[in-house]
C-alpha cells in the first residue's frame, strides 16, 4: 500500500530553504515555501540601482561540493546551474605602511605572490601555515562541516584521538596563528579569517584555520552574473520540481499537537503539515514563531558579528575581486567589536566590485563598489561616522573620487529588522570558544517532532556552502523519520 504523500512547509527562501525545498519535492514531498519578502535569497540579496543589479549579501562563493551535495537528490550539479569565475587577482590586500599583496585562487600564485610583496621568509611561513590548515581541513571537514552532526563522543573517541592534534582545538586561532607566522602582513590576512564566521580570531578554536586553506588553497569563486543569478537559478529549479511559493507570506507562528508539529500560520490562515523546515533564525524561532516550544534548542549562544554595508557608484580604478584595506592596528579592531562592543575606531574596509568579481553588470561611467565595515550584533547606533570611514579609505585607496555617489546603505538596526531574532548578525552564532561547534542548534530537534533547522544559525553554521548544506540535512532528516529517502 502506497504512502500518503509527505507535505512539508518550509518557513524562509533563503539558501538553506531553498536547497532543503529542492531536495524534498525532487524526492515525492509535497513543498509549499513561505517568504516574508517578495523575493527569495535571503541574506543573499540583491538591489537595482539605476537598472543595475547588484548583491548586497555574499560576494564569493566557495566548496562548490557542498551545492553539488546538496543538489544532489535533484540531479543535477553547481556547474548545471551557474557559470564560476576565477578572477585574477581574486584580493588584494593592502595596508597604511604601502604594502600592498595580490592574492589568487591558485595557492601556488599566492605564494609566488608573498615572495615577491614580502620576501622568501613569508613565503615560507605561509607555506607552512596552509599545509597546517590542509591537515585541520581534512580532519575535521567530514566531522563538522559534511556531516549530519556534529558528535562531540566520537571527535574524542580512540578512533579519532589519532587526528585530534590536526585540528588544534586546544589553541586559538591567534595563538596558532603568531606560532607558526612571523610576518605581521600575513599575521592580519591570516586573522582576517576568522570574520568569515563573524568570530575572534583571539576566542575561535584553531581549527577554524582551515578556513585558510578553503579560500586559498580550495578557491574563492565568482557567478557569472552575479550571486543573484546562482539565487534565480535555485528559485527556477524549485519551482520545477514542484514546490510552491508564497512569497510576501511571512508566517505568524508554527501549530502543534502536543509537541509535534502539525503546521503553521499565515496571516490567520492556518497550513496543515507532516513537518516544518525552519530557514529563518533560531532566535525568531524561539522568541515569536514557537515561544516556549522549542526545548530541543541548547541555550543561546553568542551571535555573530554584523556589519554595515554600502553600494558606492566608484569612478575610481579597481582592479581585483576584492580588496582588504587594513588599519595600522587590526587586533584593536576585535578589542572594539567583542569587548567595547562597538564598531572599529579604525576599521578594515572591505570592498567587492561585482563587475570584476562576476562579470556583473556596471554603469556606462562607474561601476558598483560594494562595501562593508564589521559592526557588533545587536549595535543599534548612527552609521553615518561608518559611511565618512569607509568613504575617506577608498578615496585615499584611488578606488572612489570624492563626488562618487553612495546610493545604498543598510545598517546592523535595519538588518536586525530585516531578518527577525538574527540582532543582525550575518552567520548566525560565532564560534567563540573551543565547543562552539557543539552548541551550534542542530538539524532535528528531538524536543519537537517534526521540526528540521535549515539555516545559517543551524548546523552546519554561516556562509553560503554551510547552508546549502544544512538544507541538506534537513530534508534527509525529515525523510528519514518520515521513513523515506
Amino acid at each position: 500500500m502506497n504512502q500518503p504523500t509527505l507535505q512539508v512547509a518550509v518557513v524562509g527562501a533563503g539558501l538553506g530553504g531553498l536547497c532543503a525545498a529542492i531536495s524534498l519535492a525532487s524526492r515525492g514531498a509535497n513543498v509549499d515555501l513561505f517568504e516574508a519578502a517578495p523575493v527569495a535569497g535571503g541574506k543573499a540579496g540583491t538591489v537595482c540601482i539605476d537598472g543595475v543589479h547588484v548583491d548586497t549579501g555574499p560576494s564569493l562563493l566557495t566548496l562548490p561540493e557542498a551545492f553539488d551535495a546538496a543538489l544532489a537528490p535533484a540531479g543535477v550539479t553547481l556547474a548545471d546551474l551557474v557559470t564560476l569565475v576565477r578572477p585574477d587577482p581574486a584580493f588584494c590586500y593592502r595596508w597604511p605602511d604601502g604594502v600592498e599583496l595580490p592574492v589568487f585562487i591558485e595557492a601556488e600564485r599566492t605564494l609566488q605572490s608573498v615572495r615577491r610583496v614580502l620576501g622568501d621568509s613569508a613565503r615560507a611561513q605561509l607555506a607552512d601555515f596552509l599545509a597546517y590548515a590542509a591537515r585541520a581541513w581534512e580532519i575535521g571537514a567530514p566531522r563538522f562541516i559534511f556531516a549530519p552532526g556534529v558528535d562531540l563522543t566520537e571527535l574524542f573517541s580512540p578512533r579519532a584521538l589519532a587526528g585530534l592534534a590536526a585540528l588544534d582545538p586546544f589553541r586559538t586561532m591567534e595563538a596558532a596563528i603568531t606560532n607558526r607566522v612571523r610576518e605581521p602582513h600575513l599575521r592580519d590576512l591570516l586573522r582576517r579569517y576568522a570574520t568569515y564566521n563573524g568570530s575572534h580570531p583571539g576566542r575561535a578554536p584553531a581549527t577554524l584555520n582551515c578556513i585558510a586553506h578553503v579560500e586559498l588553497a580550495l578557491g574563492g569563486f565568482g557567478v557569472q552574473g552575479g550571486i543573484h543569478v546562482l539565487i534565480d537559478a535555485l528559485v527556477a529549479l524549485a519551482r520545477q520540481r514542484g514546490v510552491t511559493f508564497h512569497l510576501g507570506t511571512p508566517v505568524t507562528r508554527l501549530r502543534t499537537a502536543g509537541r509535534r508539529i502539525v503546521g503553521l500560520e499565515v496571516e490567520g490562515a492556518t497550513h496543515d503539515a507532516d513537518a516544518v523546515i525552519c530557514n529563518a533564525d533560531v532566535g525568531h524561532l524561539t522568541a515569536t514563531l514557537l515561544p516556549g516550544g522549542a526545548s530541543g534548542l541548547p541555550a543561546t549562544v553568542e551571535p555573530s558579528l554584523s556589519g554595515w554595508t554600502g553600494i558606492f557608484r566608484a569612478s575610481g580604478t579597481v582592479t581585483a575581486a576584492h580588496t582588504v584595506l587594513f588599519p595600522a592596528n587590526y587586533p584593536e579592531e576585535f578589542t572594539d567589536l567583542f569587548e567595547r562592543r562597538r564598531p572599529p575606531a579604525d576599521p578594515t574596509v572591505y570592498a567587492s566590485a561585482p563587475a570584476v568579481a562576476h562579470g556583473g553588470d556596471r554603469w556606462s561611467d562607474a561601476q558598483p563598489l560594494f562595501t562593508m565595515i564589521n559592526a557588533p550584533a545587536g549595535w543599534n547606533g548612527t552609521c553615518d561616522e561608518l559611511a565618512a570611514l569607509a568613504r575617506a579609505r577608498l578615496m585615499a585607496a584611488g578606488m572612489i573620487a570624492e563626488a562618487d555617489p553612495l546610493p545604498w546603505t543598510r545598517t546592523p538596526r535595519e538588518l536586525a529588522a530585516r531578518f527577525p531574532g538574527s540582532q543582525g548578525a550575518i552567520y548566525g552564532s560565532s564560534s567563540n570558544g573551543m565547543f562552539a561547534a557543539f552548541k551550534r542548534p542542530p538539524n532535528r530537534l528531538s524536543g519537537v517532532p517534526g521540526l528540521y533547522l535549515a539555516s545559517g544559525s543551524a548546523h552546519p553554521g554561516g556562509g553560503m556552502p554551510l547552508c546549502a548544506l544544512s538544507g541538506k540535512n534537513a530534508a534527509d532528516a525529515c525523510l528519514a523519520d518520515a521513513g523515506r529517502r
